[in-house]
């Protein structure tokens, strides 16, 4: 786990890529769509965040993902952003994209 000033990183329990880790601000918001709640500097603080969970997982190439609504896959209803390194897991992507179509 990785935390700093209002923003929290774990491992996802269900991992679609050898490397599968959730960033979350504390401060709850529902989805994407109201990011704009983040005053500046806070929204500027978790992309950083977000950088800087990768590199602590020791990532030098990998996807950064959000989900925005139910449509687009998102099933936990808290802003969060998925970091993805390694291989994926293309069961496990799969079996994702049915649950959700």
């Amino acid at each position: 786990m990785h935390s700093a000033d209002g923003f929290v990183a774990v491992r996802d329990i269900n991992p679609i890529a050898e490397t599968h880790l959730l960033v979350l601000p504390k401060r709850h918001v529902d989805t994407f769509k109201e990011v704009a709640a983040f005053p500046d500097d806070e929204a500027a603080r978790m992309l950083r965040f977000v950088s800087e969970t990768a590199q602590a997982a020791g990532l030098e190439d990998y996807r950064v993902l959000v989900n925005v609504g139910a449509g687009a896959g998102q099933t936990i209803f808290h802003l969060h952003w998925h970091v993805l390194g390694g291989r994926p897991d293309a069961e496990r992507i799969a079996r994702a994209l049915r649950e959700t179509a």
